[in-house]
């Protein structure tokens, strides 16, 4: 990306991995990988922290609420609802 953003792993262009080791996830390593998903229209992100000593535990999933997605949903559900 030429603004100056730096994705660490984007698996399939469909998963963002942003890949941290901190001692814990702070606001705005949240708000740094919810950036990435609205800039790249992608949904799913995973933020890894490599300092935990049980990788399960540093592993946090962000999903992107963009509207396009929600209004997609909204009219599936609407569909279902009339039918």
């Amino acid at each position: 990306m030429e603004c100056g953003y730096r994705i660490d792993l984007w698996v399939e262009r469909d998963v963002i991995l942003e890949l941290k080791t901190v001692q814990k996830f702070e606001p705005i390593h949240t708000t740094q990988l919810l950036t990435y998903l609205k800039l790249t229209d992608n949904k799913l992100g995973l933020l890894i922290n490599f300092n935990s000593t049980l990788i399960k535990n540093g592993i946090k999933r962000v999903v992107n609420n963009h509207l396009k997605s929600t209004a997609k949903t909204l009219s599936n559900i609407n569909f279902f609802l009339l039918s």
